[in-house]
C-alpha cells in the first residue's frame, strides 16, 4: 500500500510540471468531525481532525490536493442496555485514523471551489468507551476493526485571502470497518474546518 500510495504521489508531480507553471503550495487544516456508522444502531459522535496538504494546480482551473489527516472518528449508541439488571449508558466506540484523501479540485471562482476523490485510511488506535455503575469504562478493541478503509469524499470550500479558507466535506465509507464478515457497518463522516497555505 505505501508502494502504492508513493506511485500516486509521483504521477500528481508529473501531471503538475508538464501542465501548469503555478508552484505546489504546502498547507495545514484542522477542524470537527461528525462521524457515524451505517447500517447499525448507532448516532453521531463528534470529533477533531488535523493534518497537513499539497495543493498541486495542474490546469487554470484545476488543481490536485493530497492530504495527511488524523481524524477521530466513531459513534455513539442510539440507547443504553442492560447488563442483567444494570444499566450500561454513554456507550461509544472511538476509531483514531490516519486518512490520505486526494481531492480533486475545480477552482469555480478564485475563492470559491468543488472538491472530489479518494481517501484511504489507517486505523491506528480504537477505544469502545461506557458507563457502567456510574464508572467510566474504556476497552482496546482495534483488534476488531480492519486496518484499512476506503471511502469517497466530496466537498466545497471558501478562500477568504489566498492563504486563508474554510472547507466542508463529506466523506462516505466504502469499505467494511468491521472483520470477519460481522455486520456491514461503513464509516460515514462530515467534516468542517479552517485551512492555512504558507505564503
Amino acid at each position: 500500500m505505501k508502494k502504492q500510495l508513493l506511485s500516486l504521489y509521483i504521477v500528481i508531480g508529473t501531471i503538475a510540471s508538464a501542465q501548469s507553471t503555478d508552484r505546489p503550495r504546502f498547507g495545514i487544516k484542522a477542524g470537527g468531525n461528525l462521524s457515524s456508522f451505517t447500517g447499525s444502531d448507532s448516532k453521531s459522535k463528534v470529533g477533531f481532525y488535523a493534518g497537513v496538504f499539497v495543493n498541486v494546480p495542474i490546469a487554470e482551473t484545476f488543481s490536485i490536493q493530497p492530504e495527511v489527516v488524523y481524524s477521530q472518528q466513531g459513534a455513539k449508541a442510539k440507547d443504553k442496555y442492560l447488563f442483567g439488571a444494570i444499566p450500561v449508558k454513554d456507550i461509544k466506540q472511538i476509531l483514531g485514523y490516519i486518512n490520505v484523501p486526494v481531492m480533486v479540485q475545480y477552482n469555480a471562482t478564485p475563492k470559491f471551489y468543488l472538491e472530489a476523490g479518494p481517501e484511504f485510511s489507517f486505523l491506528i488506535n480504537a477505544r469502545a468507551k461506557e458507563n457502567f455503575l456510574g464508572e467510566s469504562l474504556s476497552t482496546d478493541n482495534k483488534n476488531l476493526f480492519n486496518a484499512f478503509n476506503f471511502g469517497v469524499g466530496l466537498g466545497l470550500g471558501y478562500r477568504f485571502t489566498p492563504n486563508l479558507g474554510v472547507n466542508a466535506r463529506y466523506i462516505a465509507g466504502i469499505s467494511k470497518i468491521v472483520k470477519d464478515d460481522f455486520g456491514d457497518s461503513k464509516n460515514t463522516n462530515m467534516q468542517l474546518g479552517i485551512n492555512y497555505s504558507f505564503p
